[in-house]
């Protein structure tokens, strides 16, 4: 018997700390690096925000809270559905976690069993699936194509339902591909989840406010109301609020999978920093004027990144609707050779020739469960990202 616990060999590090971590690692040796692998803004936290978390501090709010958030926040949250979504919840029907992670592992955990199956279009997020295998559930791909704007067609989510589904999970805006859904794209799939009683749906919203050209964002339990006692709507600060450090995730759903899901927390890291959750309360209830603000630098970035990377020898980048991120494919490049003569047979050659060769961190598509391609985030400065594509640029234009 050995001394760790089996349920550790069915996961891997996330691949995106990995990268972020290795490119701090070539800084701190001295080198040149640009890191696009973090998904987070470089945007400051707003000061009324800030503001507020000093004044819980000064007020003594530094004690602990109700396991699962503080009766302000929960208001706070339940205000927001109703502002944001159209949906009615009350507070007994809010979780809140430590990031919007903890609150979709709380819900894995405590509703997972041996075998049960989680559907999950992919490329999706690096965390999906190695939570449902920590719960002891299997995580089941549906890809989606380039074609159809990284959009899971209707007809695929139908033919991967089983007697064995437990959850849909669903991400829109979506990381890492930034493909969003219209209310029609959604109401496809939610029809047929009708179909299937016994199927759960699981959202990770958030993204929610990073949607552009003119796209408004719906989430299901909105789009179609006969979902709504089977629905887990999961959100957070961390993105548009530019809060990623402060950790705070939230989500309704039904009575008793909030109950289960306090349950797990009230047994693991107990409640949210007292602190954060104030400056939660000043996120949601104060000014929003800022979101529009800094997406129109999103859009600016996006667009200049699309375009030079588009210009770089066998890459194709197609142009995302939502988060801050592209997806592009560098399947152009496989099976051709880097100037220092490494040979590429695969995106996880691309991204690590590319970081040693030129200094760019990004994260490979393989990591996402979607291959060839990589994930670059461009919520860093312009100046950086118009670099780091020429530099992409280069290293494409030697591959032999």
């Amino acid at each position: 018997m050995g001394f760790f616990a089996e349920s550790l060999n069915r996961i891997q590090p996330s691949a995106t700390i990995a990268v972020a971590t290795k490119a701090r690692q070539l800084k701190a040796e001295g080198r040149d690096i640009i890191s696009l692998s973090a998904g987070e803004p470089d945007f400051d936290t707003p000061q009324n925000i800030k503001d507020a978390a000093k004044a819980a501090i000064d007020k003594g709010y530094t004690k602990y809270t109700d396991v699962d958030g503080i009766p302000e926040l929960k208001a706070a949250i339940c205000a927001k559905f109703k502002r944001d979504n159209g949906l009615d919840y009350k507070p007994a029907q809010i979780s809140v976690g430590t990031g919007g992670k903890q609150v979709l592992y709380n819900a894995l955990l405590a509703t997972l069993n041996p075998g049960d199956e989680v559907i999950i279009p992919s490329p999706c997020w690096v965390s999906y699936a190695d939570i449902v295998l920590l719960g002891g559930g299997k995580p089941v791909f549906v890809p989606t194509t380039m074609e159809n704007g990284f959009r899971l067609q209707p007809q695929d989510l139908e033919k991967a339902i089983t007697p064995n589904t437990k959850w849909f999970l669903f991400n829109s805006p979506s990381n890492p591909t930034g493909a969003a859904y219209s209310d029609k794209d959604i109401k496809k799939l939610t029809d047929v989840l009708l179909k299937h009683p016994d199927v759960w749906v699981m959202t990770d919203d958030m993204y929610e406010h990073l949607i552009y050209d003119g796209l408004k964002f719906y989430t299901p339990a909105q789009v179609e109301p006969g979902l709504y006692d089977r629905t887990l709507t999961i959100n957070g600060l961390s993105k548009a609020y530019c809060m990623t450090g402060w950790r705070l995730g939230y989500a309704g759903g039904p009575e008793k999978l909030i109950a289960a899901m306090r349950k797990l927390q009230s047994q693991s890291t107990s409640n949210p920093t007292s602190i954060t959750q104030w400056a939660g309360v000043e996120a949601l209830n104060g000014p929003q004027d800022f979101i529009a603000a800094n997406n129109k630098v999103f859009v600016e970035r996006r667009d200049l990144v699309v375009a030079m990377l588009n210009q770089a020898n066998g890459i194709t980048c197609p142009k995302p609707e939502g988060a801050f991120y592209v997806y592009p494919s560098c399947a152009g490049t496989i099976g051709k050779t880097t100037t220092s003569g490494k040979k590429i047979t695969n995106d996880e050659d691309f991204v690590t020739a590319l970081l040693e060769e030129e200094g760019v961190a990004c994260v490979h598509g393989a990591a996402f469960e979607g291959s060839p391609a990589f994930r670059i985030s461009y919520a860093t400065s312009t100046q950086a990202l118009e670099e780091a594509c020429k530099r992409i640029q280069r290293f494409c234009g030697n591959l032999k």
